[in-house]
């Protein structure tokens, strides 16, 4: 039998496969007379194309794999042979009535279509995997069937042409899980306006986010003065939609034709309905997703800072432009007024125009609006409220542990109001915010606390006398609330003699603390009452010791510095320049260093035993003399300790920066040892640095 035409394609397993197939099919088909007759050719091209449509339909969804469709036209027939690499006996078993095993009526008609349309067909198994099905149908009235003995009563079920175009619009659930909901919703329209031969098909939709509806998709050109149905989508709140067909101008179904049109838009409405209801969901689920991380983000920054401006200041950055155009904090001042703390705006060169309109403190101030706005929100201070000046926006109040602290200006973002979910979004970042702010307020109310209690430790002035040139610099290691337990102290015993103290208490915070005042206070007392400097100090380690706390010993070094007496007859060069006496006790505190006018620096004094330790301790007081220009530098080990890496300060050091500021003012002496200190290392302080200088003046 020659061949009048051919044809192949090979195809992906995809669902926009079959529709390829129908096309290429189609414009193959039309140029070739199949057959004599008026409508003919036209019959025989629509069961040719239905017959393999529905091949390439079932090797997409049961095979899974890449298909053939090959074409063969001859003078007697027209053939079609759909080859993939599926599992073989899956036909025959789909092919069995639903009644059967109980499947959808969706499943199962595909082979049921072929054997009823075709004028033959078949499967086979290749040697090499492949699988074929085929069929082929007669051309023309000379090809008849042959007649076919009585067969016995078939039970299965007889489709109508209306359940067969039912079917045909019907996806598969295997299938339709592969495409998009915007897709699905494009191929179920455009099979419906294929079966109807409408002139358009598209589809409406409002999401209830105050845009209106939009129209999602849509198929034909829809040409004026046709007949419009429209089908309402049944979809939950609060979405709406409409399924609108535009049939062609002058095309009447009758009545029996109108209602199958009907149901099976109806039919095709439900299902686009749950396409957009899944598409809506995911949508909500995917915003959700982005609000979690969107406050997982804003709550990291906000935490990064317990200082109250640079807290505030993250606020609005957070929000803008997200939430929208600019937005403002404003906080409530002790007085109870308020205070703009923090403003940002999407464009800059408005923010000077804005504060001038949202600043309390400006001429003319916040309009009258805002103002009330306000006072809402300080006496309620439990939901948003909205404002139209300057800008369309929510003021949300900022509270936390039951009080207002302040509020939260969001202007409308760009081209849109507000929506439910912007506000919600917004009162949870003010929540985050208020508590942030809160607890930076409360943090800065501590650390001004221990500040003022570190202070509060060290004199408030050296004294000033002739003769002498004290100096001294406390560097903490800790700007924070926690306290140190290093200090130092300068006592003026009377108009001849000074107590100089250094000491180091082991620990830091409230204890540290107390323990640093009990320490120079009780020093203070015992030297004023007259004891000598050890029995002072002696004393001191049983009033640490009766407190019963090992763990807050202190290591001092004390000095009983007196001003020297002239003589009448001094056969020295220095007649008239007396210097200074010292006495010098060390209680398991480091080495001072006396440095001498002429640029010699040396460690002087023995050690002995730190106080709050042990009941008895060693101590011993060792006199030395300050010439005119001499200095003695006492320091805490946070000099000597400083490390980089693993590499110390150091005492050599320390005598090496004090040799070269030998002859200089006692000022300078500490500043030059605070700045080789500083120098040594980038890492932050890990221990408190005390320095004390004095100095015998010429």
């Amino acid at each position: 039998m020659p061949v009048q035409f051919e044809r192949r394609t090979r195809l992906p397993p995809d669902a926009r496969s079959a529709g390829r197939a129908r096309r290429m099919l189609q414009e193959a088909l039309r140029p070739l007379d199949l057959a004599a007759g008026d409508g003919a050719d036209d019959d025989l091209i629509d069961t040719v194309v239905l017959l393999a449509s529905e091949l390439c339909e079932n090797a997409v969804l049961h095979a899974g794999t890449e298909f053939e469709v090959a074409l063969t036209v001859t003078d007697d027939e027209v053939a079609v042979a759909v080859t993939d690499r599926g599992a073989g006996p899956l036909e025959l078993h789909l092919a069995q009535p639903r009644q059967r095993y109980g499947r959808a009526a969706s499943h199962g008609r595909g082979l049921a279509l072929v054997q009823r349309l075709a004028t033959t067909w078949g499967t086979r198994h290749e040697s090499d995997g492949r699988h074929v099905i085929w069929f082929s149908v007669g051309r023309g009235p000379a090809v008849a069937a042959p007649p076919t003995p009585p067969a016995p009563p078939d039970t299965r079920r007889v489709w109508s042409t209306a359940e067969q175009a039912r079917w045909l619009l019907h996806v598969p659930s295997a299938l339709g899980d592969r495409l998009e909901p915007a897709e699905l919703v494009a191929e179920l329209i455009r099979r419906l306006r294929e079966l109807l031969d409408a002139d358009s098909v598209d589809v409406e939709v409002d999401e209830g986010d105050g845009n209106g509806p939009q129209e999602i998709a849509r198929d034909g050109a829809g040409r004026a003065g046709g007949t419009v149905v429209e089908i309402r989508l049944p979809m939950t709140a609060p979405l709406r939609g409409v399924l609108r067909v535009v049939h062609r101008p002058g095309a009447q179904a009758p009545g029996v034709e109108a209602d199958r049109r009907r149901d099976l838009t109806e039919l095709i409405a439900s299902r686009v309905a749950m396409a957009v209801e899944s598409k809506w969901l995911r949508g909500v689920d995917q915003r959700r997703r982005a609000w979690m991380t969107y406050l997982a983000e804003t709550s990291e920054l906000l935490g990064q800072s317990l200082d109250v401006e640079l807290a505030v200041a993250v606020v609005p950055q957070v929000v803008v432009p997200r939430l929208g155009r600019w937005c403002a904090v404003h906080l409530m001042e002790p007085s109870g007024r308020l205070r703009l703390a923090a403003l940002t705006h999407a464009d800059e060169t408005k923010l000077t125009e804005l504060r001038g309109v949202l600043d309390p403190d400006r001429t003319p101030g916040l309009p009258s609006e805002l103002r009330t706005r306000f006072a809402e929100l300080v006496r309620d201070g439990t939901a948003p409220v909205r404002f139209a000046v300057p800008t369309d926006g929510i003021a949300l109040p900022l509270r936390a542990r039951g009080r207002t602290i302040g509020t939260l200006l969001v202007g409308r973002p760009e081209g849109r109001p507000h929506t439910p979910e912007d506000v919600v979004l917004a009162g949870d970042i003010a929540r985050r915010a208020a508590l942030t702010i809160h607890n930076a307020q409360s943090t800065g109310a501590h650390v001004a606390v221990s500040q003022a209690l570190q202070q509060a430790l060290l004199p408030r002035a050296l004294p000033m006398a002739p003769g002498l040139d004290f100096a001294a610099e406390y560097l903490p290691a800790s700007t924070g609330s926690d306290v140190g337990g290093d200090f130092y102290d300068v006592l003026t015993v009377d108009t001849s003699r000074w107590l100089v103290s250094i000491g180091d208490v082991c620990g830091k915070g409230a204890r540290a603390a107390a323990r640093t005042g009990l320490v120079r206070d009780v020093l203070r007392v015992l030297i004023r009452d007259g004891r000598p400097l050890p029995r002072a100090i002696e004393m001191l380690n049983q009033v640490m010791i009766e407190a019963g706390d090992p763990l807050q010993f202190c290591t001092i070094a004390a000095a009983m510095v007196s001003r020297r007496r002239p003589v009448a007859i001094d056969p020295s060069p220095r007649t008239g320049h007396t210097g200074l006496d010292v006495e010098l006790v060390l209680a398991g505190h480091v080495q001072p260093v006396l440095v001498r006018a002429d640029g010699a620096a040396e460690l002087i004094g023995q050690f002995g035993t730190a106080v709050g330790l042990v009941p008895s301790i060693r101590l011993e007081c060792t006199p030395h003399r300050l010439a005119p220009g001499d200095t003695l530098l006492v320091y805490t080990d946070g000099v000597t300790e400083r490390r980089r890496g693993r590499e110390q300060f150091g005492s050599e050091r320390l005598l090496d920066v004090a040799t070269k500021a030998a002859g200089r003012p006692a000022r300078q002496v500490v500043a030059a040892v605070r700045e080789a200190v500083e120098r040594f290392s980038a890492d932050p302080l890990n221990d408190d640095v005390a320095l004390l200088a004095v100095r015998a003046t010429p």
